[in-house]
């Protein structure tokens, strides 16, 4: 889809990977009126990417000078992340022979990836990613400066008022979240009477509240998710979405308490109608 930006106007570029975060941020550009450069991670993207930015490209997970290039023909030089990266990949076998990595790529992540100089924790690996762009004058900013609309104001979002007992449950989860937040473990946590069930790490948290519910099957416990300590705001934001429901509704969650103004809500209004069809109720406080 062609935009009528103005021809000396340089086009966003969006590095785009799973889930509907960048469909939605690739929206709010256009509305905006402006040009988008998509580079899309394979396996990962939405296709239908593709139909709303002016330039589009699949961009494999080990072909970061590729992603470079196609930027930089675009004359991009203000660009956004939207999506999450599956990391679990990395640990898979033979992940170097699966993917060949191209030169910047190895440059970039040999000392996380092959050497073990430096930890492979996700706050340092997109740093190492965005250091890499702006090497070649391309500076990644937050998506939210972009679609400040996704934000989750403070309030209540769906549900009734929390009873006693679950407004302990949420204090407590979140001091446990905000100091795994700042371990840069995981930004979500599972407790039921004041009690961690389960952590969110590498698994996501859609398989952190599956183990919940394995380990508390008569249900009812609460997921609180929030924002790192020193929450990078261009990587990494925590995202809600219709999925997070799908999820605590098959594994028997009954609050979802997460951190205003630095949440990303998606598909707010069906979010809504169906938090409110499972009986899921959903706060964001400070």
């Amino acid at each position: 889809m062609r935009s009528a930006s103005p021809a000396c106007e340089r086009p966003i570029g969006l590095l785009a990977a799973w889930g509907n975060f960048p469909l939605e941020v690739a929206a709010a550009l256009k509305r905006q009126h402006h040009a988008v450069a998509c580079a899309a991670v394979r396996h990962h993207a939405d296709p239908r990417l593709k139909e709303l930015c002016d330039d589009f490209a699949w961009i494999g997970i080990g072909r970061l000078g590729k992603a470079v290039r196609f930027f930089r023909r675009h004359r991009v030089e203000r660009a956004t992340m939207a999506g999450k990266f599956h990391k679990v990949l990395l640990y898979r076998p033979w992940i170097l022979l699966r993917h060949l990595p191209d030169w910047k790529t190895v440059r970039t992540f040999y000392p996380h990836m092959i050497a073990g100089r430096q930890d492979r924790k996700d706050d340092t690996l997109l740093g190492a990613l965005s250091d890499a762009f702006a090497r070649d004058g391309i500076h990644f900013a937050p998506a939210t400066d972009f679609a400040p609309e996704l934000l989750v104001p403070e309030g209540p979002l769906a549900g009734g008022p929390l009873s006693p007992g679950q407004q302990r449950d949420v204090e407590f989860g979140w001091q446990i979240a905000k100091t795994m937040g700042g371990l840069d473990i995981g930004q979500s946590v599972c407790v039921a009477n004041q009690a961690v069930l389960a952590v969110e790490a590498i698994e996501g948290t859609d398989a952190c509240i599956r183990r919940a519910g394995e380990l508390c099957p008569r249900g009812g416990f609460t997921v609180v998710k929030v924002a790192k300590p020193q929450q990078d705001m261009r990587f990494d934001v925590p995202t809600i979405g219709l999925g997070t429901l799908e999820s605590m509704a098959a594994a028997g969650g009954r609050v979802l308490a997460v951190e205003a103004d630095r949440t990303i809500l998606l598909d707010r209004d069906q979010f809504q109608q169906a938090a409110e069809a499972r009986r899921i109720t959903v706060v964001a406080i400070r």
